[in-house]
């Protein structure tokens, strides 16, 4: 006959169940191989490894570009060995940062260039870049006359990206872009004030001119419709030099209402009535002014 368990004598305490940790939450929101330093240094992550709801804004969005980016980085790479991708209007080159941690850390080949104004960023970037082992991270301190014409840079750029680049900081990547072949453009604009600065300028002689002067005369189209226009300047341009263009909406309204995303990839193909079309714009609407930037 097989013993009987022995119980427990009476008065002992009961033997605690053993809990398995609980899996953290944060670890299911990254990216395998993300660099939890690089994400803190950049304000992502608390100190503390906690995701706060801005930064987990910011993290999606950063990551929902990426998953438009990583499968034209692979194209380039699978093409000819070698990739170079410019950040323009880098800021603190948080783009550039991920997509390096993410695509190139485990990689040979491969280099990134952030391209800012700002001094300050510029340096922390490289201090960051180091501290990290990220050598293959350049960043420059260049307008955008000299970024176009500076040794530094290589003649030809595969990839240029502009994230949340504001107001003509846009237009300044796409003319970098252009003149340096790129085979892909990405630009998320921001913060587009010129042209409503200009439909604002002529609004009195807009309104003997054309009745589509009703769709700005009240100052919140003017500045809604302005941005709107903006980008389909921009389209129209990239069409003109030989683009195929993509134009979707970056995350969801509740992210961000900075949210169109822009994607070129160089066909050599130009639209026909590109060019055409862009100056019938800037007649219709009274923005002849502006051709230098959108018609060139």
């Amino acid at each position: 006959m097989s013993a009987k368990p022995q119980k427990a004598p009476k008065g002992a305490p009961t033997p605690k169940p053993v809990k398995t940790p609980a899996p953290d939450p944060l670890l299911a929101e990254l990216r395998p191989g993300q660099s939890v330093e690089l994400l803190k240094e950049l304000h992502i992550l608390t100190r503390d490894d906690k995701l706060n709801q801005d930064s987990r804004r910011k993290l999606k969005q950063v990551y929902h570009l990426y998953n438009f980016i990583e499968p034209l980085m692979d194209e380039v790479l699978a093409e000819r060995g070698d990739l170079t991708l410019a950040d323009h209007g880098a800021g603190k080159s948080y783009l550039g940062f991920i997509l390096y941690d993410l695509f190139l850390k485990g990689r040979e080949q491969g280099r990134v260039y952030g391209i800012e104004t700002r001094d300050e960023l510029v340096a922390k970037s490289r201090e960051l870049a180091d501290r990290l082992g990220f050598g293959r991270m350049s960043f420059l301190n260049l307008t955008v006359e000299e970024s176009i014409t500076s040794s530094e840079l290589p003649e030809r750029i595969d990839i240029v990206t502009a994230l949340h680049a504001c107001n003509t900081a846009t237009d300044d990547a796409i003319r970098f872009a252009l003149e340096k072949h790129a085979r892909f453009i990405v630009l998320v604009p921001c913060c587009q004030a010129e042209v409503a600065s200009v439909l604002r300028k002529h609004k009195s002689e807009s309104f003997a001119r054309t009745p589509l002067s009703e769709i700005w005369r009240h100052p919140i189209h003017t500045r809604e419709f302005g941005s709107q226009l903006t980008n389909v300047l921009r389209c129209l341009l990239l069409e003109a030099h030989g683009y195929q263009l993509t134009v979707t909406e970056l995350v969801g309204w509740e992210h961000s209402m900075k949210n169109e995303l822009i994607v070129a990839r160089a066909t050599g193909q130009r639209r026909g009535n590109a060019r055409e079309r862009l100056q019938q714009i800037l007649s219709e609407l009274n923005l002849e002014e502006l051709a230098p930037r959108f018609a060139y």
